[in-house]
């Protein structure tokens, strides 16, 4: 059993991860801003109250946890808060080494060919640039913060992921945007929470990005 410090546990990849980990078994402790409107109680269920943007909060939270997943989404605020995110996070948990810290990033910085990541295609969709670039910003920050030795994973869904079925399968890559046979990249969030517990108790991508898609 791991013990898993959980920041987003009310979004669409948050909630997964969160009935994913449960349901295998480990203790998840979900940091939110307000305690009083948690969802549902279990055994192996604690409730924090912090802010991912409170360094100080955030590892208090983690101490004596095995690892930080964030599943931190910005909504509809500004995409330089994920950048900021990152910071806080790396400020929080070097305070609390040995941590380790799972994050859900995104496909933007995917490459589609050798050199050409996917939010620099001319198709890529406006509305999403922002967030997309933003994404990529903060993987820069966790790769420079990983010259130190801290210990992240990054984990990038692929072009689409929806919520959907469980089907228990899905392929790796590192940097490359995967697709199945008929060009299609995508994947349920289930299976995407899936792969990030998956990672949780075996370690393969350890001070690197992948990601995962069917």
């Amino acid at each position: 059993m791991k013990k898993i410090m959980l920041i987003g546990s009310s979004g669409t990849i948050g909630q997964r991860i969160l009935h994913e980990a449960l349901n295998r078994g480990h203790h998840v402790t979900a940091l939110v801003r307000d305690t009083s409107e948690t969802g549902e109680h279990r055994a192996e269920l604690d409730y924090h109250t912090g802010d991912i943007f409170k360094p100080d909060t955030v590892a208090a939270a983690a101490v004596d946890h095995d690892v930080v997943v964030s599943a931190y989404g910005r909504g509809k605020g500004d995409p330089d808060l994920l950048v900021k995110a990152a910071h806080s996070l790396i400020e929080a948990l070097t305070r609390v080494e040995p941590i380790r810290l799972i994050v859900v990033s995104g496909a933007g910085s995917l490459e589609v060919k050798p050199g050409v990541q996917l939010v620099d295609t001319p198709d890529f969709p406006a509305e999403w640039k922002a967030s997309a670039l933003a994404h990529r910003e903060a993987l820069d920050v966790y790769r420079k913060a990983g010259m130190a030795e801290f210990d992240w994973t990054a984990v990038s869904p692929p072009a689409l992921i929806t919520p959907g079925t469980r089907t228990g399968k899905y392929h790796t890559s590192t940097d490359q945007l995967l697709a199945d046979d008929n060009g299609k990249s995508y994947i349920s969030a289930e299976d995407f929470a899936m792969a990030i517990v998956d990672e949780i108790e075996k370690p393969h991508f350890q001070g690197q990005r992948f990601t995962v898609a069917y």
